[in-house]
């Protein structure tokens, strides 16, 4: 089964923490000193935040699925629809797994992956603070959102 997955660069992870908590009614499942993920059924997502330097905001998306054949039928997807993508494997985040990553076209990275193992480090490296990226997403450059409540949006309005 898939899993919807969104990785969120935050500036403060205490805070952002408390936020994701209450906003999910639900603890991290894993947290770490620069990173918190919450696997959640309800919405079925793989919800994770880091504070590594990288702009705030939208890191990338992606979809989890459970098996290498989901995943291999994700690729797939991808090629019969003639969007380039890269394909990796190895530690990435705190997690070792197998993975294609595409762009799309306004330059959001996603990714679709099956996880193998945990890490206990980030990118498998001896120096948790050794890479200012979020995760192992390419080099381009991604979509940062900011969301600014409309002043005139009250229930029934239709905006919100």
């Amino acid at each position: 089964m898939k899993r919807f997955h969104v990785h969120v660069s935050v500036d403060d992870l205490a805070a952002s923490i408390r936020f994701y908590s209450a906003v999910f009614a639900s603890t991290p499942t894993v947290q770490k000193p620069d990173y918190a993920k919450w696997m959640l059924d309800d919405p079925r997502i793989n919800f994770a935040i880091s504070q590594r330097g990288a702009p705030v905001g939208v890191d990338h998306l992606g979809i989890q699925v459970d098996s290498a054949e989901e995943l291999a039928g994700l690729h797939a997807q991808l090629q019969a629809a003639e969007l380039a993508s890269v394909a990796e494997s190895g530690t990435c985040c705190y997690a070792e797994s197998n993975k294609h990553w595409t762009t799309d076209p306004s330059g959001i990275a996603w990714e679709s992956y099956h996880t193998l193992a945990d890490a206990p480090t980030f990118n498998g490296q001896p120096d948790a603070q050794a890479s200012a990226s979020a995760c192992c997403a390419p080099a381009a450059e991604p979509v940062r959102f900011t969301v600014r409540p409309k002043t005139s949006c009250a229930p029934g309005s239709g905006c919100c």
